[in-house]
């Protein structure tokens, strides 16, 4: 449908000429392997429609882990000047907001774990709730839940679910700035209240791993990572009360297209300048449902802690389950970038895309001034996940990079995929044990479900957007 343009090995071009209405181009990080699919895949229309969207800055982006979404593609990167009437679009953040990945370090090696494998998989499925609806042990009052959604992660550390450095290795320290509980409906509220320490369902996942090859050991050795260490990695976002609040401010949004005369070629894409009534209203409720989905995963983390502790025998010291990076996937923030020369204030829009800043950044904790941003990029159940650091050269994506390997099939198309097979059985004869709480959601999640997230890696590492660290295989996953 679309001519995309080869710019160079990893970056095609969508004229902004292709399409009455596109302000810029679109650009889709992408190898020639990859693009045929992505030819085909009607995501690459979604990057030519928010090209359309009023204050966008250079180009409408896509990562390579690029797939239809809602309004705007799963793997989409856009930026807005404020000044120049900049929006912003809740279908363009998600409808999980704040969905995010979690990396966490062992004291472990791979030898220590494998007799006691099928326990702790065993012992995190019992101990943490997943599911569509789960409810969780952690609960919260009315007044305490306005709290936890500006407090974020730090409410959790003060009621004893985690440590204060936790908060040091977490984007934003797990509060962004300008959450505003008024903005946030009742019935978001009931839909959050008991959901703190709850995985979810999907593509949610706690995930046992060990490190199988390091590339490049002097990161890694900051880090405090080596071959053949014990990872955990923790998969969920914020649950009922963020899709709540995308869901209520993407219909009333659609009004906003005639009130600031805003023209876009799908309805999903409804957006309101930053500066209006509208615009700040959304950003207050977005920024509630983030700081939610931080505490979430930091429940989350505290819980898997106490699983190992129980299962391994071992105290907190010995087992050093301590948190490399927390970084959010579905978020929009607002960012200062030099354009033309001039310093901007962006609206940045992240949806199933990762924050990658680079060595020096302010916004860095001191530890990682030096390395740059950790960047976790997990892949399918069946196969890796990686751990990269930001670069300089993000720059040209808005300091953005893959979130994961991203859907090649639809979950029913999965679903048809597995049908007579047992996935479960499938991955154990491999040696990964899984276990789900939905009767489908192994075959929504097959190995076969994504594209191979060796080769989204192997673009965003090929284009310079970040930069490998290590590489880990999976032992043992519950999902959702």
């Amino acid at each position: 449908m679309y001519n995309l343009e080869k710019i160079d090995d990893y970056r095609w071009r969508i004229p902004k000429s292709c399409k009455a209405g596109m302000r810029v181009d679109g650009v889709v990080y992408a190898d020639e392997r990859m693009i045929e699919d992505i030819r085909s895949d009607k995501a690459a229309e979604q990057v030519a429609n928010v090209a359309f969207l009023p204050g966008i800055v250079k180009y409408s982006l896509a990562m390579p882990d690029i797939h239809w979404g809602y309004g705007a593609p799963i793997g989409g990167v856009g930026a807005f000047d404020i000044e120049e009437g900049g929006i912003v679009s809740p279908g363009f953040c998600g409808y999980d907001i704040n969905c995010g990945i979690r990396l966490v370090k062992t004291n472990l090696k791979e030898d220590d774990v494998k007799p006691k494998l099928k326990d702790l998989v065993y012992g995190l499925y019992n101990d943490i709730p997943a599911g569509v609806g789960s409810k969780g042990d952690i609960k919260v009052s009315a007044s305490e839940e306005r709290k936890l959604l500006v407090e974020g992660s730090k409410w959790v550390v003060d009621h004893g679910y985690g440590r204060a450095e936790d908060l040091e290795y977490t984007e934003e320290r797990g509060a962004v700035k300008g959450a505003d509980p008024d903005k946030v409906s009742p019935r978001a509220y009931e839909r959050g209240k008991n959901q703190s320490g709850t995985l979810g369902s999907g593509n949610h996942f706690l995930e046992i791993q060990t490190i199988d090859e390091i590339f490049d050991e002097e990161i890694a050795g900051t880090f405090g990572l080596e071959k053949g260490q014990v990872t955990l990695m923790i998969h969920s976002g914020s649950r009922g009360l963020g899709y709540q609040v995308c869901d209520e401010y993407s219909k009333d949004f659609i009004r906003c297209l005639s009130k600031y005369n805003i023209n876009v070629p799908d309805r999903q894409l409804a957006c309101a300048p930053v500066n209006s009534d509208e615009g700040k209203a959304y950003l207050g409720a977005m920024r509630c449902a983030a700081n939610y989905a931080w505490a979430n995963r930091q429940c989350l983390m505290h819980l898997a802690r106490l699983v190992f502790e129980k299962v391994l025998h071992m105290g907190p010291k010995d087992l050093g389950m301590d948190l490399i990076y927390d970084v959010a996937h579905n978020i929009v923030k607002i960012e200062k970038y030099n354009i033309n020369g001039k310093e901007k204030m962006l609206c940045v829009h992240r949806k199933g895309a990762t924050r990658a800043f680079p060595p020096g950044h302010p916004e860095l904790p001191d530890k990682y001034k030096k390395t740059g941003q950790p960047v976790i990029i997990p892949g399918d159940m069946g196969r890796n996940s990686y751990l990269l650091v930001g670069t300089k050269k993000a720059e040209e994506t808005f300091y953005s990079t893959a979130h994961g390997a991203g859907r090649r099939l639809s979950r029913s198309a999965a679903i048809q995929a597995g049908r007579g097979r047992s996935i479960s059985r499938e991955l154990e004869n491999r040696g990964i044990i899984v276990m789900s709480s939905g009767r489908e959601t192994l075959a929504e999640e097959m190995p076969e479900a994504y594209k191979d997230v060796n080769e989204v890696v192997s673009v965003v590492h090929g284009a310079g957007i970040s930069k490998k660290v290590c590489k880990m295989r999976p032992m043992g996953v519950i999902k959702g």
